[in-house]
């Protein structure tokens, strides 16, 4: 069967290499052709044409073959128009441009048609989902109300291209948010029940046996108090006694990873990078210790530390003493970047703002200055309190600071260039220690009472009039830490580590390449390799990171100006034009002149555009808003 159907598709598809003008000679040069058409009609009738399991109508074996089909001159012109509209379709080659020429879009693109699926139902909801407009503008980085006046075409096509590929980025940002799967929690009392009132133990009660778990105290009287530490992924913690016992551990799981004694004090404890490292602030010098306890480093330059913070972009230590300096160490190479002399005593208040790297210290006069490693001097200096400062903390967005003094005041400042107060409250006992949630709230540690405030979410800031949550411990507090990911607040007291739960007050996605608590060892080392690649050097920390993406004017024209007056003249002004000379005539003097002319003309239309350009942007800003426009608008110069 097979053999007969392509021996008579061969000889149909032959028949048009001979002449057309004289049937005569098809039928002498293929003399054996009608025996085989004659023996192929007989066998799946004369006009028998194969049905495909793909084409629209539906008719039985017996009915196809019956029904007349078309005649092979109607099948010739049919391939002939065929060949014609695919060869239209080909891209021709240009000789003056290399760039592909790109087909116009038929009409039929214009007006798609809608798919259909499988079951041949049409989608009821075709194209992307819609993203809100709200949900895309918490993704854009880039700010279009500046422009560049006089840029060229070539920078504006490139910005323009760049804020259709950032526009398009925040879109898929926001609409793959509603693959997230967890949400934030919330502790809601009943009709005029007060939140303040619930405890650990009606809170345990009413949540599931897996978050249950993650409330447990520690009682290690012998060795208190206790300074803590959570990792970056909030999976592991860290906690070191005054008494010299140190200890790490992954606390969801309750698995101890080390436990030793260092026969010295611990003043404090911080993990570095990874859970692997861990660094712990003893009474005379700094010791590094890995997760088995093994001492690995003692660094003797940093002696006599009282408060450690780890800058995870940059992979920078930072150490607060009490001779008064501020040391910068370099745990990737293991050097010290700089050691800065703070000229105000004893420095035992220290936090770091997440959001810009920079160091927050607080000072016995009642000021919070702000360092970075790249300036000998403070960036900032914000007077807080009347008293000495005694802790500072800041929110995950770097927008507000909570500080307390010796004068019982609880105040919160605005970050964004004002440092103004935004919120007071006068505590009955002053807060020795502050820290901020992953999503706002703020927990202070009052003697052996903890508080925590809760605002209208994250980026808000907390309101101070009424407490979210209040727990007492059974000893003073000497240390407060929220986990990452996890409703949990870790606290440090006399009588060892309490593990409190505070719903609504961490993230409750994770970004798996980023901060993954079920990462293996494998995955670690290769995040540690990625983070050291991607290492921020330390001269880039400032107060405003986004000013590292523009352009430094004052400073670039300073330069341009020094560098005129040294060398005499300017090397990148503009000389006049000088012609090329050109052959066959056409380098005459009065075609020079008329070429020299033609240039100092357009060069003048651009300079009259310009300051027509600038004349129009100077009227738009001096003219009032709300001023409806005037036919007479156009004669104000």
């Amino acid at each position: 069967m097979e053999v007969r159907r392509t021996t008579r598709i061969t000889a149909v598809e032959s028949i048009p290499t001979h002449s057309q003008d004289n049937p005569a000679s098809q039928r002498s040069a293929h003399p054996h052709l009608r025996w085989r058409q004659r023996a192929s009609d007989l066998v799946y009738g004369s006009h028998w044409k194969p049905r495909r399991y793909w084409e629209e109508e539906e008719t039985s074996p017996t009915a196809a073959r019956a029904s007349p089909g078309p005649s092979r001159s109607k099948k010739r012109k049919q391939e002939l128009r065929r060949r014609r509209t695919k060869n239209t379709h080909i891209q021709k080659k240009s000789r003056i441009s290399k760039k592909p020429q790109v087909p116009k879009k038929s009409r039929e693109r214009r007006n798609p048609v809608p798919q259909r699926t499988l079951s041949g139902a049409q989608d009821p909801f075709p194209g992307p989902v819609p993203v809100p407009v709200e949900a895309a503008l918490k993704f854009r980085r880039i700010d279009k109300s500046k422009k560049l006046l006089h840029s060229k075409s070539k920078t504006q096509k490139r910005l323009e291209v760049a804020e259709a590929e950032e526009e398009e980025t925040s879109v898929r940002a926001a609409r793959s948010e509603l693959v997230l799967a967890e949400e934030p929690g919330f502790l809601e009392g009943d009709d005029g029940e007060d939140t303040a009132k619930i405890c650990q133990a009606d809170i345990v009660e009413a949540v599931d046996i897996a978050s249950a778990a993650k409330h447990f105290d520690l009682n290690l009287r012998q060795f208190g108090p206790y300074r803590l530490s959570y990792s970056r992924t909030g999976r592991h913690l860290a906690f070191g006694g005054r008494r010299g016992h140190v200890a790490a551990l992954d606390w969801v799981t309750k698995k101890l990873m080390c436990e030793i004694n260092v026969m010295e004090s611990v003043r404090d404890i911080r993990f570095l990078h990874s859970e692997a490292l861990l660094a712990v602030a003893q009474n005379r010098w700094l010791h590094i210790y890995d997760n088995q306890g093994i001492e690995l480093h003692c660094i003797r330059r940093c002696d006599r530390i009282t408060r450690l913070e780890f800058l995870p972009f940059h992979f920078l230590l930072a150490t607060a003493s009490e001779t008064g300096f501020l040391t910068y160490l370099d745990v990737s190479v293991g050097k010290i970047v700089t050691a800065l002399n703070a000229r105000a005593g004893r420095l035992d208040v220290m936090t770091q703002n997440p959001y810009n790297a920079v160091i927050h210290l607080g000072h016995s006069n009642g000021t919070v200055s702000l360092w970075s490693p790249a300036v000998k001097e403070p960036l900032a200096k914000i007077l807080c309190h009347r008293g000495g400062v005694r802790a500072v903390t800041v929110d995950s967005t770097g927008t507000y600071m909570a500080t307390s003094g010796l004068d019982h005041q609880l105040k919160i400042f605005d970050l964004r260039g004002t440092f103004q107060p935004l919120g007071a409250r006068t505590l009955p006992q002053g807060a020795g220690h502050l820290a901020f949630s992953q999503r706002g709230l703020l927990a202070a540690g009052m003697g052996d009472v903890v508080n925590i405030w809760a605002g209208q979410g994250k980026g808000s800031p907390p309101s101070l009039e009424q407490p979210y949550l209040t727990h007492r411990l059974s000893g003073h507090v000497h240390g407060l830490q929220f986990c990452p990911f996890e409703d949990v607040l870790g606290v440090g007291h006399n009588g060892g580590i309490t593990s409190m739960l505070v719903p609504g007050a961490a993230e409750p996605n994770f970004d798996g390449l980023e901060n993954n608590p079920y990462r293996s060892r494998k995955q670690r080392q290769e995040w540690e390799v990625k983070a050291l690649l991607e290492k921020v050097p330390a001269e880039l920390i400032c107060l405003d990171p986004r000013a590292l993406a523009e352009v430094d004017v004052v400073t670039l024209e300073q330069a341009k100006k020094e560098r005129i007056e040294r060398l005499g003249y300017d090397p990148e002004a503009k000389g006049p034009f000088q012609p090329k000379p050109k052959q066959k005539g056409r380098s005459s003097t009065a075609s020079l002149v008329k070429r020299k002319k033609k240039v100092m003309d357009k060069e003048h239309r651009d300079k009259v555009r310009q300051s027509l350009e600038q004349q129009q942007h100077d009227q738009e800003k001096t003219k009032p808003t709300g001023t409806r426009p005037s036919a007479l608008d156009r004669f104000v110069r």
